[in-house]
């Protein structure tokens, strides 16, 4: 079992950009910090972690998260085309079932990963949509390029697409509860903690 986490290493004007006008870029960039840290610390444990980052290099990902984590660099491409590679990977590795996530959700919790897991025993897919209509988890036990494919990445489709093509393609797919990620102003309220000072 492998867990990727994807996340981008904080600089500020580069991460959570959508939340610069409510927070400025460093307010962003430090929220982006803590909810990536806090990401990590809630799923430790889980199965074997490999960060997938974005900016930065290896260096200075293990200075900000530590050493105890495999890092790979997420790539270039779409983000189907950089889950796809990361997934690829993983199972080229020997895994039998390879999760992903990202750090956007406040709400997502060690149980809902392990139940992932438990469901790739019986389940080819597993989903767990985000309420803006994107997922914020994706599960395989086999890879599958084209649930990456034709996405529209970025919109409120990408769950709805995502399951269609699961559908088309005969997956037995299981689904998790609705969480909310953080990505505009608006979601800032659903932080379990003062924004201000992340």
């Amino acid at each position: 079992m492998r867990l990727l986490i994807f996340t981008r290493y904080p600089e500020a004007g580069r991460v959570k950009t959508r939340l610069i006008p409510a927070l400025g870029a460093d307010g962003a960039k430090r929220l982006h910090r803590r909810m990536t840290e806090d990401t990590l610390v809630k799923l430790k444990g889980t199965a074997k972690i490999e960060v997938c980052y974005d900016g930065g290099n290896e260096e200075l990902m293990r200075e900000w998260l530590g050493r105890e984590f495999v890092y790979t660099p997420q790539g270039p491409g779409s983000l189907g085309e950089r889950l796809h590679t990361a997934f690829l990977h993983a199972f080229r590795q020997g895994e039998d079932r390879v999760v992903a996530v990202g750090t956007d959700c406040p709400g997502l919790e060690k149980t809902h990963v392990e139940k992932a897991f438990l469901l790739l025993t019986r389940w080819d897919l597993v989903l767990g949509p985000a309420a803006d209509g994107g997922y914020y988890l994706i599960g395989l036990r086999n890879l599958c390029p084209e649930i990456f494919t034709g996405i529209p990445w970025g919109t409120g489709e990408v769950f709805c697409q995502a399951r269609k093509k699961a559908d088309a393609m005969g997956l037995k797919t299981a689904i998790l509860a609705e969480l909310a990620d953080v990505d505009r102003p608006k979601d800032l309220s659903l932080l379990p903690f003062d924004q201000g000072s992340p």
